[in-house]
């Protein structure tokens, strides 16, 4: 016991800090998981030197990884993304594909191999889905159309995750990508594909025994884990990975009578999981590292976060959305997920990234998540404007000339507090 108290009182230090933070980050309307990661971040190294080495982090991830992907499979709505599949696969794909162009510019510069820049395209490709989701729920558009596209291109890339991390783990010891891996990739899709199509239309399924299960959280979650695990190993052992079984599990309970209680069961777990991996990184973060190399590492996240941006917009406008959707979503996409930690930690293992590689990647990463504060109010300040703008425009083609000028002096009056001084407008018949 007397050598089990230190490393508990590691672990309960830590956790305490990354609530902490994480409370504070909610209380000021920013994603908490950029709470966690300044806690790491205080704790590590770079701080204060609490913990100055981290061990468990491949496990974390894993386990991170693993039931994250359980419950994103559970929330996932098939007939909402059914809806909106042609545009979202469509964006994604040009996602991909503008990173890849951009990457290999970059790689030709630096002198990076294929299998570094293709672990580099998926990790700049992966957008932050709890960004975008709060930053929708903050505008008041989570269930408009700029919603329904955002949420469709998270779910997309939510999937594009399983063949990207099946990739990424092949890449053994930094040796290429073998014919089994894309044949294990296209089957991997192909059942996701046919899932989608044969059972996304359907209603609610009903779980087996669900009448001995529902109302029991206790049995909930061990049934959830249950299927999760059982799912997970199944893949693993055909070579299509754990995460790959675990988010087709969720989909299949996503689709039964059991998806509600199952959510609320197995959160918990997932989001205790996800604070440690958060906090994980943020002691990883080599603040040496981006004082030495400012110059680069300030090209690669103002270059991720613009070319993104852009690159968003225009794939977007090219699928048919109109311009105000576009650029809206373009700008709520243009952070660099937290899928995209997995992805640079799966690298580091199987020797794609270098460790100096590995060190640019997590901080152009989490440097990206601590300025989306910033982001967001960028992305306000552009959602309010293209408003006032739209407003004006209806006001300018619905009324007369001199109509026209007193309504504009009504609104600018109330905007600026003055429409006390003026005469109340009156109400059209």
């Amino acid at each position: 016991m007397e050598e089990q108290l230190p490393f508990l009182l590691l672990i309960a230090i830590v956790t305490l800090a990354a609530v902490i933070s994480g409370l504070f980050m909610v209380w000021v309307k920013q994603p908490p998981m950029v709470g966690y990661i300044l806690a790491g971040l205080a704790l590590g190294p770079a701080g204060i030197g609490f913990m100055p080495h981290v061990d468990a982090i491949p496990l974390i991830a894993e386990f991170g990884v693993l039931f994250l992907l359980f419950v994103i499979g559970m929330e996932i709505s098939l007939k909402a993304f059914i809806a909106d599949l042609r545009p979202a696969v469509l964006t994604v794909i040009g996602q991909l594909t503008i990173a890849l162009v951009a990457m290999a510019a970059f790689g030709a510069f630096l002198d990076w191999r294929f299998e570094q820049v293709l672990l580099l395209t998926f990790v700049v490709t992966m957008s932050s889905t709890a960004v975008a989701l709060k930053l929708l729920d903050d505008i008041g558009e989570l269930r408009s159309d700029l919603g329904r596209i955002v949420v469709a291109v998270m779910i997309a890339q939510d999937i594009a995750i399983v063949p990207m991390l099946i990739i990424a783990t092949s890449f053994e010891a930094g040796g290429s990508i073998e014919p089994m891996t894309l044949v294990t990739v296209a089957l991997a899709i192909g059942v996701l594909v046919l899932f989608i199509a044969v059972v996304g239309p359907k209603g609610k399924l009903h779980f087996p025994w669900q009448d001995r299960i529902l109302g029991r959280v206790e049995m909930v979650t061990l049934v959830a884990l249950l299927v999760c695990c059982t799912t997970a190993v199944i893949t693993g052992v055909a070579g299509m990975s754990p995460a790959y079984g675990a988010f087709l599990a969720g989909l299949i309970i996503g689709k039964t009578t059991l998806r509600s209680e199952a959510i609320h069961a197995m959160e918990p777990i997932q989001g205790v999981l996800m604070v440690l991996f958060f906090v994980a990184i943020g002691l990883l973060l080599d603040v040496t590292f981006i004082l030495e190399n400012m110059a680069l590492v300030a090209v690669f996240v103002f270059g991720a976060l613009m070319l993104k941006s852009v690159a968003n917009i225009a794939i977007l406008r090219l699928v048919g959305m109109p311009w105000k959707t576009a650029y809206q979503a373009g700008l709520i996409m243009g952070q660099i997920g937290e899928f995209s930690f997995v992805l640079a930690a799966v690298g580091l293992a199987n020797a794609v990234l270098d460790p100096v590689g590995y060190k640019l990647a997590i901080s152009v990463i989490v440097l990206s998540l601590l300025f989306s504060p910033l982001w967001i109010q960028a992305v306000k300040y552009v959602h309010e404007a293209s408003e006032q703008r739209v407003e004006g425009l209806k006001v300018a083609f619905m009324a007369g000339p001199m109509p026209l000028a007193r309504e504009i002096k009504r609104t600018v009056g109330r905007r600026k507090g003055a429409g006390k001084d003026q005469p109340p407008a009156k109400e059209d018949a």
